[in-house]
């Protein structure tokens, strides 16, 4: 017989991924109908010559994402209330060895299945619906490489941040969720030095930016800035896809600045200059630590949450499970990842004021607003990015504001003193913002 626990196990999974199903169906439709509406501005602003090719891919971006994600619920919802999850908890511990290592023997298992699970999606989405689109430039093998090395570095970090957390279990029954949360806090910080040195080079080659246009280019923003950071790279991204970004990492005499190569090629010198500026003010605004500490207050409620299920005896009656604590904490973790997502569109407002904050800095760095507005067109564009989410699709899951509104932004509050220079860059500007962004 099912017990309540399981059962409401159930409808919070499952009512949580219907709720995603239900927003990316809207997304999709409000999508779709807004760049329709919009199609000259497309064509012109985000150099899109076929919208539909836009439409075409964010389509089949989502029903792949959501086939995935249904799937998933249900393992997951068939392993945990058929039992299978309680008979290996309960197999582990009759090995004889010690709580830490069947821990992290339980969570191994978990990363490696859910790699496996997820595997024939990303192979998939990589040499179908990123081929179908000219954006994959990825061979099997790296493919290959990349699931194996992946796979390897998230039981690596799993096993350490884990197996640190068990032994606080163990060694401080009472005070192991201020520790454990302790630990998380500490592991974040530890990864932003961590990331760029040891783990992102093993997916990527990272250049320096030393001599040249780009250089110059650079430096002048950083003098503009009032920001030094010697660590500029250029990372081979067009190695694996023709998408565009950038991002800004680390901290002190660790940070560093890394651009796509895709997106040195895509734009024009000044545009780089705006994107490079908006990254540096997620430094100078202390965006990251304000982040990290949001990140660490909402931890915090999770390591609560953890305590109250470990101390409670209904967790191992419901689910028939050894007493043991990792056990408890696997089923803990279920109850609280839906309602972390639940919880998103509060938690998204400070990254959406970080980026807006951000904007600004990077167009009273460039004297104006042309040269982020262009960066931003280019970035939709060349992704086919969808640039009119539905605005219950943005709350749960965007990070960043729409494109159209960011422009809108951007020109409302800097002017459009600087068209004439837009133009002369390959923008549209008299296209301006779609009635339907405003």
């Amino acid at each position: 017989m099912v017990s309540l626990s399981a059962l409401a196990l159930v409808a919070l999974l499952g009512g949580v991924q219907v709720l995603e199903t239900v927003l990316d169906y809207l997304n999709l439709r409000h999508g779709a109908a807004a760049v329709r509406d919009a199609v000259e501005w497309v064509r012109s602003a985000l150099d899109v010559d076929e919208p539909e090719e836009m439409l075409a891919y964010q389509r089949s971006k989502t029903i792949l994402s959501q086939i995935q994600s249904w799937l998933g619920v249900l393992v997951v919802l068939a392993v945990v209330v058929s039992g299978l999850y309680g008979d290996v908890a309960a197999a582990l511990s009759r090995t004889g060895l010690p709580s830490v290592a069947q821990g992290v023997l339980l969570l191994a298992g978990a990363i490696v299945a859910g790699r496996l699970l997820s595997a024939p999606f990303d192979a998939y989405e990589t040499f179908v619906v990123e081929e179908r689109f000219d954006f994959n430039n990825q061979t099997p093998a790296l493919w290959l490489r990349d699931l194996a090395v992946g796979t390897v570095v998230a039981l690596v970090l799993g096993g350490l941040v884990g197996g640190a957390i068990l032994l606080a279990v163990d060694a401080l029954p009472t005070l192991w969720p201020v520790v454990g949360w302790g630990l998380v806090v500490g592991f974040s910080l530890l990864f932003m030095i961590v990331y760029p040195r040891v783990i992102a080079p093993l997916f990527n080659d990272f250049e320096p930016i030393e001599d040249g246009d780009l250089r110059d280019a650079v430096e002048n923003v950083f003098e503009h800035a009032g920001f030094e950071c010697e660590q500029v790279y250029e990372m081979d991204a067009s190695r694996r896809s023709s998408h565009s970004n950038a991002y800004f990492v680390g901290f002190g005499r660790a940070k560093r600045v890394v651009l796509f190569d895709t997106l040195v090629d895509q734009m024009d010198r000044e545009a780089i200059q705006a994107v490079l500026a908006h990254e540096l003010a997620h430094w100078k605004k202390a965006h990251i630590w304000k982040q990290l500490a949001a990140s660490a207050v909402q931890m915090a409620v999770v390591f609560a949450f953890l305590w109250w299920v470990t101390t409670s005896q209904w967790v191992y009656a419901a689910f028939a499970l050894p007493q043991e604590t990792y056990a408890a904490l696997g089923i803990g973790l279920l109850y609280a990842g839906p309602v972390l997502s639940l919880t998103a569109p509060l938690t998204n407002q400070l990254s959406l004021a970080h980026e807006r904050e951000a904007d600004d800095f990077a167009a009273e760095t460039m004297g104006g607003a042309a040269s982020m507005t262009r960066a931003l067109r280019t970035l939709a564009g060349e992704n086919l990015s969808n640039p009119f989410p539905h605005p219950a699709y943005a709350a749960f899951h965007l990070t960043h504001p729409p494109i159209p509104e960011r422009i809108r932004r951007l020109r409302e509050r800097y002017g459009t003193e600087n068209e004439d220079a837009d133009r002369v860059a390959g923008g549209d500007s008299d296209a301006g913002v779609p009635p339907s962004a405003t």
